[in-house]
């Protein structure tokens, strides 16, 4: 008989409705690939913490906003760094793994971040806009958020929410990363369209712009996603670092492209098999 393969345990959630996105085609192609290479069962998250002790590694991929289950996700989070537990991407994310306070520590410390407040005493640092932005803390998939215009900000109560203004930009683009290795990069082209997305060549500065978030993460095996708005002026800002269970668009790619990232991706989780447990 050939040897065992490594057990994974594909966190997903087939059923979970996104706009112009389907979660569930993207996590079918990824787990016929990875059983290539490892013995694969799927759960749902709300089943992991019940059976990753009998895997190897836990595999978190698109498994839904976790505010949708948080007290169930952080008693996942506790008991797998309790046991050691591999879980890709790892847990130690600075960025959306631990909600949206990492938008105000770039902030602070000077990264080319979307101008980001959390205090009524600092509205004074925000510049001038038609329209500010109000973003929990904890959301995501753009639950929660709301529109407001300035004299709606006096005497707010900041309670669990951030504030940025709405910029205007020419469009969204999003670099993919594994293990902090660029993978590809896809753009929005059309502003009030997020999700119709098309291949995007990177520029040299674009790149460094990218890997500079990536590198500010405490991750080493893992996937991340840098979210970044195009300016009128042609300057990037950070709109999102994902580093939880972001969607890939890997249906966009061409058959070249998918396979390189599913070849990284198994590199990734052999390498994340053989190094320490976390503790």
């Amino acid at each position: 008989m050939p040897p065992a393969q490594p057990s994974v345990l594909y966190v997903t959630d087939l059923a979970y409705q996104a706009r112009g996105r389907r979660y569930c085609d993207e996590d079918i192609f990824l787990t016929s690939r990875l059983r290539e290479d490892f013995d694969l069962a799927l759960c749902h998250p709300l089943d992991a913490s019940a059976l990753m002790d009998a895997f190897d590694m836990v595999v978190v991929r698109n498994s839904g906003p976790v505010l949708h289950y948080a007290a169930q996700y952080a008693a996942f989070r506790d008991r797998a760094l309790r046991s050691g537990t591999r879980v890709y991407t790892q847990l130690t994310g600075k960025a959306d793994q631990a909600g949206k306070q990492y938008l105000l520590d770039l902030c602070s410390e000077g990264y080319p971040v979307i101008a980001t407040v959390d205090r009524p005493e600092d509205l004074g640092r925000l510049p001038d806009a038609a329209e500010y932005v109000i973003k929990p803390r904890l959301g995501a998939d753009s639950i929660g958020l709301e529109f407001v215009t300035r004299d709606r900000l006096e005497g707010m109560v900041f309670d669990g929410v951030l504030v940025q203004p709405r910029i205007r930009f020419r469009y969204e683009v999003s670099f993919y990363f594994i293990d902090r290795v660029f993978q590809y990069a896809l753009y929005a082209p059309h502003p009030d369209r997020r999700w119709v997305l098309e291949r995007y060549g990177p520029t040299e500065a674009d790149l460094e712009f990218a890997q500079r978030f990536v590198d500010w993460n405490d991750i080493e095996h893992g996937i991340q996603r840098v979210d970044a708005c195009r300016t009128p002026d042609g300057e990037l800002h950070l709109v999102e670092l994902e580093d939880l269970n972001p969607y890939l668009s890997l249906d966009l790619l061409d058959g070249e492209a998918r396979d390189s990232f599913v070849a990284n991706m198994k590199a990734s989780l052999h390498d994340l098999l053989g190094a320490a447990p976390s503790s």
